[in-house]
């Protein structure tokens, strides 16, 4: 029988930076040691970390959250690193939430950017300009089948609230059905979709059906998705009038805890939805634009083709950006009212977009997704070997997951030494996320330029911390 854990220490949470210090005093492994890059950013000369600090409590939205006991002040970025004021380097492994995918400060992004900030940064898309209708061609050209009408937005949710608005519209029917632990946006039908209580406001919220999450960890099917879609097919009958207006999931949940859809689950769904009338949402948002390496958009390993697809993040690199795609048939029905985006099609946003494109394919990253974070998930396999308190390592490419819990057969989440090995690890240079309903999922989302050398790095960093747990 599996033997439960001891309580996590406090004690060992507060040896952290002792821990590292020590470690060359005592018998122990040499500390891992960081990939050498040729870069060294200028000095910094701003205000303190504290300074800085001090200024976002007075004057920014308090709902903000940082990392960290002491919060880290990154000032420059290039490739896969960041550096703080004091010019420390660290090895990014959260991408900026999945956003930076050909680098920090690439430079033919940047050049983009720059070029077209000099000719004309904005003039609203009632005028014409190439840089906005090239970009919604080359976008359209990764897509398969009738999906080729792009709008443009400038974030997730507001593609994802876009999306849903058409769908409605389209359908004639308010019905929406999202999955649980899923994200999908903080706005009014974005909140509604997004299926974890912790972003959700005590607010009108109408119309959405949240479907059993098709969870392959923590799910009572396990990984047998045909049996999680019978859960829609009961919403359809029991919830609704036997029609909905649309079906919007992630592919993979970022926020969610890097937690991918059970196989077969996204055919069946999508077969029971479109029988009910309504339209089939991917959220792209993270997945997309080849992070899952084996695909350039995540629904693809599911073998489904969506009506609508809404995506941001890495679309730009860290530029404010975002999209929707979807049919010529569905996108007549915002040509009934005036629909329009002052920023949406911006030509310096748009600009960054193609050129993400453009780095995308030139340098591989797609196959780089693949290979390396293949490998990367491959050595993280064997840690769970090593480590009682790893219980899944899950994602694709370079959207991975690993659940840490104290317990493997109640999966008791392991929320403070989640904590405590990311704090572990930033003392020791590495940058990673965490997600998940209760908080104890790592997520690991690095620009997709990162090496088998950062991978090796970054596992031997958490097989240290993970160590001292």
């Amino acid at each position: 029988m599996m033997m439960r854990r001891l309580p996590f220490s406090p004690r060992l949470a507060a040896a952290s930076k002792s821990t590292l210090s020590q470690a060359a005093r005592e018998n122990e492994s040499p500390l891992p040691q960081m990939p050498p890059f040729d870069y060294s950013p200028p000095p910094y000369t701003g205000p303190s970390a504290d300074e800085i600090l001090a200024k976002r409590r007075e004057f920014l939205n308090p709902a903000i959250f940082h990392f960290f006991k002491k919060p880290l002040c990154l000032v420059d970025g290039k490739r896969q690193y960041l550096f703080d004021d004091k010019g420390r380097r660290y090895l990014d492994a959260f991408g900026g939430i999945a956003t930076v995918g050909c680098g920090h400060s690439h430079p033919e992004v940047v050049e983009a950017v720059c070029n077209q900030m000099k000719r004309l940064q904005h003039a609203t898309i009632l005028y014409l300009n190439p840089a906005i209708a090239d970009f919604a061609e080359a976008l359209a050209s990764k897509f398969p089948g009738d999906l080729k009408v792009v709008f443009f937005t400038n974030s997730g949710t507001e593609a994802n609230e876009l999306a849903l608005m058409m769908a409605r519209l389209y359908s004639g029917c308010h019905d929406v059905i999202s999955v649980r632990n899923g994200y999908h946006g903080n706005a009014a039908g974005t909140m509604g979709a997004t299926a974890q209580g912790s972003y959700k406001f005590n607010v009108v919220q109408t119309g959405v059906h949240h479907a059993l999450n098709p969870d392959q960890y923590r799910g009572i099917f396990g990984s047998d998705g045909l049996k999680y879609a019978n859960d829609v097919d009961d919403i359809v009958t029991y919830g609704t009038s036997g029609r909905v207006g649309a079906f919007i999931a992630e592919a993979i949940q970022g926020v969610g805890g890097v937690m991918e859809l059970a196989p077969g689950y996204l055919p069946a769904v999508y077969n029971t939805v479109r029988k009910a009338g309504g339209l089939c949402i991917a959220d792209e948002v993270q997945s997309g634009f080849a992070r899952t390496g084996s695909h350039f958009w995540g629904f693809e390993a599911h073998g489904v083709v969506p009506d609508i697809v809404t995506m941001a993040k890495g679309i730009g690199n860290g530029i404010p950006l975002g999209a929707v795609i979807t049919t010529p048939e569905i996108a007549k029905v915002l040509t009934y009212r005036n629909y329009f985006n002052t920023f949406g099609g911006n030509p310096v946003c748009t600009a960054a977009g193609h050129a993400v494109l453009k780095v995308i394919e030139k340098e591989q990253l797609q196959q780089n997704a693949l290979t390396v974070g293949s490998y990367m998930k491959d050595r993280l396999i064997a840690l769970k070997d090593k480590y009682e308190i790893i219980g899944d390592v899950r994602g694709r490419g370079m959207m991975l997951g690993i659940e840490l819990v104290t317990d493997h057969q109640l999966k008791t989440p392991a929320k403070d030494e989640t904590l405590y090995v990311m704090e572990q690890m930033k003392d020791m240079g590495v940058l990673i996320g965490k997600g998940g309903f209760f908080g104890n999922v790592f997520r690991i989302t690095p620009p997709l330029c990162f090496t088998k050398e950062d991978a090796d790095f970054l596992v031997d960093v958490m097989d240290y911390s993970l160590s001292k747990v």
